[in-house]
């Protein structure tokens, strides 16, 4: 039974997704610190979804059975069981003990469905629903009235709601653990980018080794078109046990039936193995953490998975023990890799320098794009991108495609974005690859060489260089201009006198 006369409304995009958890904040604001709200609101936002996602696919069967109730009903008919007493209506419609609600409502969820959410939801709820001096039954009241008046179902938010939710979050309220950690949510329009640029194709494999909430996999998944092909080929790893168990539960509630997320740190301990050796991918994707400090290069100097392939970088900074991570996980043949990185990567010194010349050597870079600032939640850094593949196409052989997208982008007040012409414009760039003043230019390697192995685009591309007019020009100019001015303003005064 609803508890609210407010009308239940659908999610109209990224502001509407932005307002909608704002006020979710503003309730828990008091007795909750800003940099906890992340906590609280994404377990009492999966627990919504959840049961939405359940009550979508109630409404399809009914709707496929002629408004038969018991066919509706059929385990068949779902992704997950929701146990008696454990959906969200139920919850809503107690009157006290809000938080012991909640909690042993997600724990019900999680112990009927052992095989795809058991350990998933039980890392949301350690915060202190249950304490009533930290959390009373009021505000939980408000916080479920108020989630109430959105629908979160797959049809109202078909993209990545959880991933959204999460970068809107950490935005807005989050601590600085993720940014001293290097960690920065992905904006959707640079995976989407990403994925369309490695196009990904049913069948084959698409590996994230840093997965963080899911993003990229789901993006491609969506870019599959959701293909029955897909099942058992999505592969991910994340260190965070919580962000892990975002990611399971967003494959899961986006569709995606069998893929295989493990929870570990991925360069001291890779997890995604076959036959004792690194698995192979089709498609590699990751936005690692940026310039990870003590990332294990004591162990990785020896690693028995050969994955320091041209070296052991420094432990101050990982970023290249990333990326030859991802080179020794694609696929011989068709393995193509695209990773985010800061753009120290194309020119930093030293033992990086080092393994940049022999990665150029090996001729795997198809293309390196800067991304202009502010793009990032959580980091000033201007990133860029590395699309790498293990078979150029021929008339790729021996060259890079240098991409300077930095001026790509559409300002916003606080934070600049890409739209979809943005997006659209850097892919063609690619795509096309070829030189385009002031944007890009197709270098050899031995241009690069020559240039001792930076690469940073704005190194190579031809930049349109305004003629510069002569100081007496200029000065004519400015003194005819000013007259006019003069007399326009003699015109103007002798209208308001007259």
């Amino acid at each position: 039974m609803a508890k609210t006369n407010k009308e239940i409304k659908e999610l109209t995009g990224a502001q509407g997704l932005y307002n909608f958890l704002f006020e979710a904040c503003n309730i828990l604001r008091g007795p909750v610190s800003q940099d906890n709200f992340k906590d609280y609101i994404t377990p009492i936002l999966y627990f919504k979804r959840i049961s939405d996602v359940y009550d979508e696919e109630t409404e399809a069967a009914l709707e496929e059975s002629n408004g038969d109730l018991e066919y509706a009903s059929m385990p068949e008919q779902h992704r997950f069981v929701i146990p008696d007493g454990c959906h969200w209506a139920d919850v809503r419609n107690r009157t006290e003990n809000l938080g012991s609600a909640i909690v042993g409502a997600m724990r019900g969820i999680e112990l009927a469905n052992p095989d795809t959410l058991y350990g998933v939801l039980s890392m949301f709820s350690s915060q202190k629903w249950t304490d009533k001096k930290n959390l009373s039954d009021a505000k939980i009241r408000d916080l479920i009235e108020h989630l109430s008046i959105q629908k979160l179902g797959n049809k109202d938010y078909p993209a990545d709601l959880m991933g959204d939710a999460y970068e809107i979050l950490l935005k807005k309220f989050a601590d600085d653990s993720k940014a001293k950690a290097g960690e920065f949510y992905t904006p959707r329009p640079v995976v989407s980018l990403l994925v369309r640029i490695l196009d990904p194709k049913p069948g084959e494999t698409v590996y994230d080794p840093a997965c963080g909430s899911g993003g990229m996999l789901i993006e491609a998944v969506h870019h599959m078109n959701y293909d029955d092909l897909c099942c058992g080929s999505i592969f991910g790893q994340e260190k965070n046990v919580v962000n892990a168990a975002i990611a399971k539960m967003n494959l899961f509630l986006h569709g995606a039936s069998d893929f295989n997320i493990m929870q570990g740190d991925t360069l001291r301990n890779p997890k995604i193995l076959q036959g004792g050796e690194l698995a192979k991918f089709d498609c590699v994707i990751a936005n690692p953490p940026f310039s990870l400090d003590k990332w294990g290069s004591t162990e990785w100097s020896s690693d028995k998975y050969g994955r320091n392939i041209w070296g052991t970088p420094p432990d101050s900074c990982g970023d290249y023990a990333w990326i030859q991570h991802m080179i020794a996980s694609m696929k011989p043949g068709t393995g193509r890799m695209a990773v985010v990185m800061p753009q120290g990567v194309l020119f930093r010194g030293h033992e990086e320098s080092k393994i940049r010349e022999k990665l150029i050597k090996s001729d795997r870079i198809e293309a390196v794009v800067t991304l202009g600032d502010k793009l990032f939640y959580g980091t000033g850094l201007s990133p860029c991108f590395l699309i790498l593949r293990n078979v150029k196409p021929q008339d790729h052989s021996a060259r890079i495609l240098m991409v300077d997208a930095t001026k790509i982008l559409t300002q916003r007040r606080a934070q600049n974005v890409l739209t979809d012409e943005d997006v659209d414009k850097i892919y063609n760039l690619y795509a096309d690859y070829k030189d385009v003043e002031d944007f890009s230019k197709v270098v050899t390697l031995k241009e690069i060489e020559g240039k001792d192995w930076n690469l940073s685009p704005n190194r190579y591309i031809q930049y349109h260089k305004e003629d510069i007019k002569p100081y007496a020009e200029v000065l004519a100019e400015f003194k005819k201009a000013l007259e006019e001015v003069k007399i326009a303003e003699a015109e103007f005064v002798k209208l308001i006198n007259s």
